[in-house]
């Protein structure tokens, strides 16, 4: 059982995006984020450390949740070298987390779909720096593990080793990289558009999810996001993407904005633009007609199946 950690930090700051100025307005960069590794670790004894999704301690074997073991890197064919355990399956971090300080905000139910992998046994394979290996309490007293300050999970869904199932799962779930970053795999377009069955032609973003517009926000003449508050929580933002990392999206009046909070939005022909967290997986629309005001988006950024003001 590993009982000494070592502590690493990493310092990433979002990039500033250039504005597209039009007449409806103009952007702003968006606000630097910091990242630090946490943790130094202490002995702990193996046990129902999976995050929640069984209850209780019971005794006998261990179950693959109960354990890391040695962390090694693996290919993948579409994401290039990522972190795996002991027995092949994927490891991951989730977007609302912070490294610094580290924190897990994926309780209850969500840990059961994405268990924690327990930090007590992990150890560093070929290909891994013990440096970036670490742990986090959570809210239930266990021990997490962390790469680079980020917890780390397994997916319900990854049964065999080399699976990736969880990778851009609801935009916010990715597979790390033995440096602890998010695994992007081959270059993907920012903001394209892909021909949807029932919808027709709707923009997606980088990872496939669908984006929406907000019939309550406004574009004339600058844009104005009346999504503000909880609603932001089911429908976030699409951050600034540079018009030379889109495929099919129309250039007239693609630009960006500050939003009252200070953020960043992207927009489409000056229509902020949303994706919607009750889409799981790419090629979802769960949020086209949501309460008669939300929609996907076309190319030229007008809403599919709703009449413009």
């Amino acid at each position: 059982m590993k009982t000494t950690w070592r502590t690493a930090s990493l310092v990433a700051s979002a990039a500033a995006v250039l504005a597209l100025t039009t007449a409806c307005g103009q952007d702003a960069p968006p606000p630097p984020v910091s990242q630090n590794v946490g943790a130094t670790a202490a002995p702990g004894a193996a046990g129902t450390a999976g995050g929640g999704d069984q209850a209780g301690g019971g005794q006998g074997a261990a179950s693959p949740a109960d354990t890391a073991g040695e962390l090694n890197v693996s290919t993948n064919a579409e994401l290039g070298k990522v972190v795996t355990d002991n027995l092949g399956l994927t490891l991951y971090r989730f977007d609302q987390d912070t490294a610094k300080p580290p924190k897990s905000n994926c309780e209850d139910d969500c840990a059961k779909t994405w268990p924690p992998v327990p930090a007590d046994d992990a150890s560093a394979g070929e290909g891994i720096d013990e440096a970036l290996l670490g742990e986090v309490t959570r809210a239930d007293g266990t021990k997490q593990l962390t790469v680079d300050g980020w917890p780390a999970y397994r997916y319900v869904k990854d049964v065999n080793a080399g699976d990736a199932k969880g990778q851009g799962v609801g935009g916010k779930w990715f597979a790390f990289t033995p440096e602890g970053k998010k695994a992007r795999g081959a270059a993907q377009t920012g903001l394209s558009t892909r021909q949807d069955p029932k919808l027709g032609e709707i923009v997606v973003d980088r990872n496939g999810m669908t984006v929406y517009r907000f019939m309550k926000d406004e574009a004339w003449p600058k844009p104005v996001s009346a999504c503000t508050g909880a609603c932001l929580e089911k429908w976030p933002v699409v951050a600034p993407v540079d018009f030379a990392d889109t495929k099919g999206i129309q250039k007239k009046n693609y630009m960006t904005f500050t939003r009252p909070d200070g953020a960043a939005q992207q927009t489409i022909n000056c229509w902020p633009i949303y994706t919607f967290a009750g889409d799981k997986a790419a090629g979802d629309t769960n949020g086209q007609g949501v309460g008669g005001t939300w929609y996907a988006v076309r190319p030229d950024g007008k809403p599919v199946g709703a009449s413009e003001k």
